[in-house]
C-alpha cells in the first residue's frame, strides 16, 4: 500500500469527521424527506443537509440532553484530557486544509453533480445496512432496503432515489448502533485523530463498517483509486455542512461530545420504538421538524 495516499488520505478527511462528520452522525434522520421537494438545493443536499434549516434554530437551551450525555464529565469522559488536544488538531486541520477546499469544491461544481455523487455513494451502503438490520432482528425493514437498492441501482445505477418516491424511505445503519441495539454499553467517550467524536463502541463499530464498505473490494489493489474517493468523499460531505460553521458556538468540544452521545442514544432508542422516551429537542421548539415513524419498530 502506498502509504504517503494514506497519511494524505487521513489529513484531508480528518476534518470531516469534526465538525461534519459529527453533525452528520446527530442529525441525519431528524428531517428526512422524500427527494420531490421543490427547492433545487434542498432536494440535493439530501439526506443530511436537510436539518441545516433546523439545526440553525435550534438553541442549546431546547436540547433534552438523556442520562448518558448528562452524566457528569467524570463518568462520560474519563479521557477528557486526552480528547480536547485531540478534537484541538483536528479542528486546525479542517480549518487550514479541508475547509478550504470543501468551499472551493461547492463553488466550482454543479449541485446535480454532487447530489448525483452522494446519492450513488449511499446506495452502496444499502446492503450493508440491509445485514445491520438483519441482525437487529428486522427483517422487513431489510427487505425495503433491499428493494431499495434494487429499484435505485436497476433505474438510475443510483444516481437518484426514486425509491423514496415509492415509499421506501432509507434508514442508515452502522455496525456501532447494532452493538447498542443488543445493549452494549457506549464506553467512554473518544476524540479519534482523524475520525473525530466517538466511542469505545462505536470505535469497533467503526472498525466493521469500514471492513463492509464494497469500495474496498471493488478497488482492490487499487490504492490511488481507492483513496482518492476517500478523499472525495471527505470534501464533498465537508462542503455539505459549511453553512453550519457558525451554529455551534461557546465549548465546540463539549457541545459536540454531547450533541453526538445524544443523538447515538436516540438512534438505538429509535430502532427499538423507544424514541419518545429519548427525545432529541424539546418538542414545544421543534414543530417544524417532521417526525417519521415509519418502520422504526417494524420487526
Amino acid at each position: 500500500m502506498n502509504y504517503s495516499n494514506l497519511l494524505l488520505s487521513s489529513l484531508l478527511t480528518v476534518g470531516l469527521y469534526t465538525s461534519a462528520h459529527a453533525q452528520e452522525n446527530l442529525t441525519e434522520e431528524s428531517a428526512a424527506s422524500s427527494e420531490d421537494v421543490t427547492s433545487p438545493q434542498t432536494q440535493h443536499s439530501r439526506p443530511h443537509l436537510q436539518i441545516i434549516k433546523d439545526l440553525k434554530g435550534i438553541k442549546v437551551k431546547d436540547l433534552k440532553i438523556n442520562a448518558n450525555a448528562a452524566q457528569p464529565d467524570t463518568v462520560k469522559d474519563p479521557l477528557q484530557s486526552l480528547n480536547r488536544p485531540i478534537y484541538s488538531f483536528n479542528d486546525m486541520l479542517d480549518r487550514h486544509v479541508l475547509r478550504p477546499v470543501a468551499v472551493e469544491y461547492r463553488e466550482k461544481t454543479p449541485e446535480d453533480v454532487r447530489g448525483s455523487y452522494r446519492q450513488f455513494r449511499k446506495n452502496l451502503g444499502e446492503p450493508w445496512n440491509a445485514v445491520n438490520q438483519l441482525i437487529q432482528g428486522r427483517p422487513g425493514r431489510a427487505a425495503k432496503t433491499l428493494g431499495r437498492f434494487t429499484i435505485n441501482t436497476l433505474t438510475t445505477l443510483g444516481l437518484a432515489d426514486p425509491a423514496s418516491r415509492l415509499g421506501l424511505p432509507p434508514e442508515e445503519e452502522s455496525f456501532g448502533v447494532t452493538l447498542g441495539y443488543y445493549g452494549v454499553p457506549s464506553g467512554p467517550f473518544l476524540m479519534l485523530p482523524f475520525f473525530g467524536p466517538s466511542t469505545l463502541r462505536d470505535g469497533v463499530g467503526l472498525a466493521v463498517d469500514a471492513q463492509a464498505r464494497p469500495q474496498k473490494y471493488i478497488m482492490d489493489d487499487q490504492d490511488g483509486l481507492y483513496w482518492s474517493t476517500n478523499l472525495l468523499q471527505a470534501v464533498d460531505t465537508r462542503a455539505q455542512y459549511l453553512d453550519l460553521d457558525q451554529t455551534i458556538q461557546g465549548d465546540q468540544y463539549a457541545m459536540i461530545r454531547d450533541l453526538y452521545l445524544q443523538r447515538k442514544a436516540f438512534q438505538i432508542a429509535e430502532k427499538k420504538g423507544d424514541s419518545a422516551d429519548v427525545s432529541f429537542i424539546d418538542d414545544d421548539e421543534s414543530e417544524d421538524v417532521p417526525e417519521d415513524n415509519t418502520d422504526k419498530t417494524e420487526k
